[in-house]
């Protein structure tokens, strides 16, 4: 471990030590503001815990301690996204005072259910593409938050792609037709073509709705015998985030995603986009707000701040790819 990894792991072991939550129903602050917390995936899982650790680490740094001035119900779907809606439901009937949502998706089953209670989406891609809010300077209704601006960072991407392979010819596009609106998907394709102008590079797009359909997408992947791989946003790719990293390690295809789990924790090549757990953490300055009487149409949706570039040079060697020394110096994390 370098000395930069090994300093994120002291740090993230500490944050984690202060912030664990508490066990569901382990909660009593009489009179105290309450929360409703809602995710797509397990309570369970660590990756949904480390997403919760960051959001009470920015409660933390507002003041809101869970179980003494603030309360918050948690509800898990356990990847079946047809329960958000439902468990979106049930933090309406317990009266919160907010419903934070971490995904596009979600803050989209909570709009189904109530146009009162205020939702704070903390991951949202296009917000006013995706009908979430009016505009970004004024959401206008009872959604507000931040956008990891997913269709801007296309380019970006397939920047940093070719320079990694400066004679990729052929590359494939995974993505999720129905993670997001009309609007979202509309230009997050139109960017991907628009990227690949006067770079010599061939477009395959590949779809998959459902976890059930991975076998069938993967083996179109391979049929387009394509040099490299990229991965579009979208809730439920990153949760099968492993499964698409062992497929690419497989088929020797050099991939590039939208978020350092990919790249980190489950050993994809190279991934570029805004940092995950700033925004969760941010999301509690909206909460904070709400709680002290503002109203989330009168909150403009923040931007990220905060990018990474993380590069892994183990997986590199694994697929005999040699990593240009101008994106490693660039790099925000290097895994060796």
């Amino acid at each position: 471990m370098n000395r930069r990894a090994f300093i994120s792991f002291l740090s993230a072991a500490a944050t984690a030590s202060m912030v664990r939550p508490a066990p569901l129903g382990a909660q009593e602050a009489r009179d105290a503001p309450r929360i409703g917390y809602l995710t797509p995936g397990s309570l369970e899982s660590p990756e949904v815990r480390r997403v919760i650790d960051a959001f009470r680490q920015g409660l933390r740094e507002r003041g809101y301690v869970e179980g003494q001035n603030v309360v918050i119900e948690y509800r898990g779907a356990g990847e079946k996204y047809d329960r958000l809606a439902g468990l979106a439901r049930e933090l309406v009937r317990l009266g919160v005072d907010v419903i934070v949502a971490p995904s596009t998706p979600v803050a989209r089953a909570a709009q189904q259910v109530t146009t009162t209670i205020p939702i704070v989406a903390s991951v949202m891609q296009d917000p006013v593409g995706d009908g979430l809010v009016a505009s970004l300077a004024r959401p206008g209704g009872n959604i507000t938050g931040l956008t990891v601006l997913g269709p801007e960072l296309v380019p970006k991407r397939m920047e940093i792609l070719k320079e990694t392979l400066p004679n990729v010819s052929r590359v494939a596009v995974l993505w999720q037709p129905d993670a997001f609106g009309e609007r979202t998907t509309r230009d997050l394709l139109r960017e991907t073509e628009a990227a690949t102008q006067g770079l010599g590079v061939t477009l395959r797009f590949v779809s998959v709705r459902a976890p059930d359909e991975f076998d069938r997408a993967f083996s179109a992947l391979t049929a387009e015998n394509a040099d490299a791989l990229m991965v579009f946003p979208g809730p439920m790719l990153f949760v099968e985030r492993r499964r698409i990293v062992d497929f690419a390690a497989k088929r020797r295809l050099p991939t590039i995603f939208t978020a350092r789990e990919y790249a980190e924790l489950a050993g994809g090549l190279i991934s570029y986009g805004p940092s995950t757990d700033d925004l969760v953490r941010r999301s509690a300055t909206f909460v904070d707000k709400i709680l002290k009487g503002a109203k989330p149409g009168d909150l403009p949706v923040e931007q990220p701040t905060k990018f990474e570039l993380v590069v892994n040079l183990k997986t590199a060697k694994a697929l005999a790819v040699t990593i240009p020394q101008s994106l490693i110096y660039r790099a925000d994390e290097v895994i060796e």
